[in-house]
């Protein structure tokens, strides 16, 4: 032991030896969780990318701090009545809308190289190509054609009016001029080939605040200022992004002063945060953000033990979400009934629910076929037992105390959960998103306001070799009643009537459960004192998007 504490000693000293004096405020370091899967902006779904993202690269649209849409690359918002918008009355009966967008005159990538309508077809070209294996290609596809005014202005002809006609915040450009060639040698195999991975640090990958200078796989990533950007300029010189996946020594590091402030979107768990500011809370700032955050377990459906949803409804009649909630998060993180957050404007909350009931969980699973076995797990006429794998990210500690939670409460009615957690690239990149998970895994959806549920609930979007392993449906949850809800709210213009079929959705997801709610997450935020202008958001358009603002107090 004193072995152990004189090591920890030493790196501490060390470190505090090694920073920088408090006076020079040209580099912040921030620590986040994770590391992303693949630095490819259109490939894979992980916040540690998107966050990463938020100061390299600008999407057309984005929700901003009051939800509100906006335009990012684009001058101006379309609309009906700005002229920018236009519906289209086709031949076979269907309605579609064409939006015009012109990009922002000086946008450039790093390398000074206009962004233009070139990088516009070529992203579309490559997002609708079936061997892509885009995260979300329905937005592409959904593109019935492109019509070029000039080298920055452009018409999307979309194939239905939906109600955020206007909005293309995950139509992401890509540099025509660098990647298209690499695209082009052979889709199949580009997302193993693409200039973002195999050299990230190019500087014409980039059109932020910053571009990528230095990049040490699973370990941080080195910012400098993009001198090629056109909006205001950024304060800091450098911005080092360290990756610690134990949350545990994330937080020893920002006390050792090995980094200036601790990223909310992938930081610490509330349960932590709100221990460190019980302890260190006079030296930082620690600002909780609720939002959109969904925190959830997705069961593999093909698996005949989730199949049946007497199954799902049982687990969640095992677990008190309310104590877990109590407990571990002194009642900050409600529990959840559905994916929709009480703060969006569509939330119900006439739905099924599933309090607590021990009784009702083992008659669920009776009813199922699972009867109590000899060790206390229940088996089914086979001899099968009701057994799964129970991954999660590791080093969460946070995530840690919630499986461990759930695994106790589900062996009281008879269901063994074998944890196996993993590094987060391995279980969002592999695991998930090829589907390879034969139980069940614990993460969360960010998500913006209002967002249809498209890709991770639509029957069109599991992952599959066929179509690339595109969509984030990775339950293969296929209901055409739920087909049929997405499809009608995306093209209801109503607000009424839409907020009619919200319910509908809200009530059949409680009911059928494709995935079983936990509760909604508030991120911690841990700053610096001297650290001014980042604004939390609430949704999946995180923070950095505005980086430019961020500053060090005079």
């Amino acid at each position: 032991m004193s072995r152990i504490v004189a090591l920890a000693l030493f790196v501490l000293v060390a470190a505090l030896a090694a920073a920088p004096p408090a006076a020079a405020r040209d580099t912040l370091r921030i620590g986040v969780g994770q590391f992303p899967s693949t630095l490819h902006p259109s490939i894979d779904s992980m916040l540690a990318k998107t966050y990463v993202h938020g100061m390299t690269l600008r999407p057309f649209t984005a929700f901003d701090h009051d939800w509100e849409l906006t335009c990012m690359l684009c001058t101006e918002l379309p609309s009906f009545e700005n002229g920018r918008a236009e519906r289209v009355e086709r031949a076979d009966g269907t309605t579609g809308v064409k939006v015009r967008y012109t990009i922002e005159p000086e946008a450039r990538w790093g390398d000074g190289t206009p962004v233009t309508t070139a990088d516009v077809l070529f992203a579309w070209r490559f997002g609708k190509h079936p061997e892509s294996g885009v995260t979300s290609r329905e937005t592409y596809t959904d593109i019935v054609d492109i019509e070029v005014h000039d080298a920055k202005s452009f018409t999307l002809e979309l194939k239905d009016l939906e109600y955020r006609y206007n909005a293309i915040n995950t139509f992401q450009p890509l540099p025509a001029h660098l990647e298209e060639e690499v695209f082009a040698e052979d889709p199949a195999t580009y997302r193993n080939r693409t200039l973002y991975d195999t050299d990230p640090t190019r500087p014409g990958l980039a059109l932020g605040p910053y571009r990528l200078a230095e990049v040490a796989t699973g370990d941080y990533l080195v910012l400098e200022r993009n001198p090629e950007w056109w909006g205001d300029p950024p304060h800091f010189e450098r911005i080092v992004v360290e990756v610690v996946e134990n949350t545990a020594a994330l937080e020893a590091n920002l006390l050792a002063g090995e980094l200036d402030m601790i990223a909310g979107e992938l930081g610490l768990p509330l349960d932590q945060a709100l221990a460190f500011e019980d302890a260190h809370g006079e030296d930082y700032q620690v600002v909780y953000q609720p939002g959109l955050i969904y925190e959830h377990l997705e069961a593999n459906l093909d698996n005949p033990i989730f199949a049946d949803v007497r199954v799902r409804r049982a687990l969640l009649h095992a677990v008190d979400r309310e104590a877990l909630s109590d407990q571990l998060f002194e009642g900050e993180q409600p529990v959840a009934d559905t994916a929709v957050h009480p703060l969006d404007w569509v939330h119900v909350a006439d739905v099924p629910t599933y309090p607590r009931d021990l009784e009702r969980a083992r008659a669920l699973l009776a009813e199922a076929g699972w009867r109590p076995g000899p060790d206390g797990v229940r088996v089914n006429d086979a001899g099968e037992r009701l057994s799964f794998e129970f991954s999660t990210t590791a080093g969460n500690r946070s995530r840690a105390l919630v499986q461990q939670f759930l695994q106790a409460q589900w062996a009281e009615v008879g269901v063994e959960a074998r944890i196996r957690n993993l590094p987060p690239r391995v279980l969002f990149a592999e695991e998930l998103s090829r589907r390879q998970f034969s139980g069940m895994a614990l993460f969360a959806w960010i998500s913006a306001p209002e967002s249809v549920p498209k890709t991770t609930l639509h029957s069109t979007m599991i992952p599959s070799e066929d179509n690339g392993w595109s969509g984030q449906n990775y339950t293969g949850y296929a209901n055409p009643e739920m087909d049929r809800l997405i499809e009608a709210i995306e093209v209801e213009l109503d607000r009424d009537k839409r907020a009619a079929l919200w319910a509908e959705l809200q009530r059949l997801y409680a009911s059928e459960l494709p995935a079983l709610p936990l509760y909604f997450r508030a991120n911690a935020h841990i700053w610096p004192t001297w650290l001014e202008g980042v604004r939390p958001t609430g949704h999946q358009d995180v923070s950095t998007l505005w980086v430019e603002d961020w500053r060090a107090a005079d």
